[in-house]
């Protein structure tokens, strides 16, 4: 049985309730593991007073400020994981923006400062957090990141999150066959087209949500609970002979060729 009891997990990203960070956090807590949420902090507080009553539920054992474009937060961060915890055993790393401007239009108009953001939160991250929950997994570990279709194909209005994204998966590989000796698994979720606060900056994304439905083989799309319990498995010990692998929770839209 799927079984997380007595993992420390850190889930990053959570927004809303809509976010797809927001699933995963539930079936790890589903699963008995003791979490660690991370928010994005911002000057007037409403992130941080938005996440925390939103998680109050799961009852996090840490909740802790992680903007990862500010180093040193970052490393006092896991400074604080390392003193609470004295270990991790759970990443979950659902970090990604762009511009909206470079989301939309000619992608040979990316801008230099939109490019390098987009890759800095989206991709950068990834190894960032990796590279500092590292010392952390003395126990070995899982390391779970988000990913899309658009990594791997052209997508209307996804231009430079594409590349990010594609990015990612490189990274997700590079990760996998660097930790592995250390028993810490990458992987990542390709989920398919939910509507949350990030996918909300794509445009036409209710045209792509009709079209999964119309198109996959199980006629729907997905949620974030369904990417939840495909993140608890890969954070479990059912899954420990999977590394450097892309994950479809797509309703399996991923094989159809039109």
């Amino acid at each position: 049985m799927l079984d997380l009891t007595g993992k420390k997990a850190i889930v990053t990203g959570i927004a809303n309730n809509r976010s797809i960070a927001w699933g995963i956090a539930q079936q790890l807590h589903k699963a008995g593991a003791d979490l660690g949420i991370t928010y994005l902090p911002d000057e007037k507080g409403k992130m941080e007073k938005k996440v925390a009553e939103l998680v109050e539920s799961l009852n996090p054992s840490l909740f802790l400020p992680c903007d990862v474009q500010n180093d040193e937060q970052v490393k006092s961060t896991f400074e604080e994981i390392q003193q609470k915890w004295g270990k991790l055993d759970i990443l979950i790393h659902c970090l990604a923006f762009a511009s909206k401007d470079d989301l939309s239009g000619d992608f040979s108009k990316t801008s230099r400062s939109g490019f390098k953001l987009a890759m800095e939160v989206s991709t950068y991250s990834l190894v960032q957090l990796a590279g500092i929950a590292k010392p952390l997994m003395t126990e070995g570990g899982s390391i779970v990141t988000l990913s899309y279709l658009g990594g791997v194909r052209a997508i209307p209005n996804y231009n430079v999150m594409g590349v990010a994204k594609a990015g990612l998966e490189a990274c997700v590989r590079y990760l996998a066959a660097e930790m592995g000796s250390a028993n810490i698994r990458v992987n990542a979720i390709s989920a398919g087209p939910i509507r949350t606060l990030a996918s909300s900056a794509v445009g036409g994304i209710l045209d792509m949500i009709h079209h999964v439905e119309q198109v996959a083989p199980l006629k729907r799309t997905v949620t974030q609970l369904e990417v939840g319990n495909a993140a608890a498995f890969l954070c479990s010990d059912l899954s420990s002979g999977i590394t450097g692998q892309v994950l479809y929770v797509d309703a399996g839209y991923e094989i159809m060729g039109m």
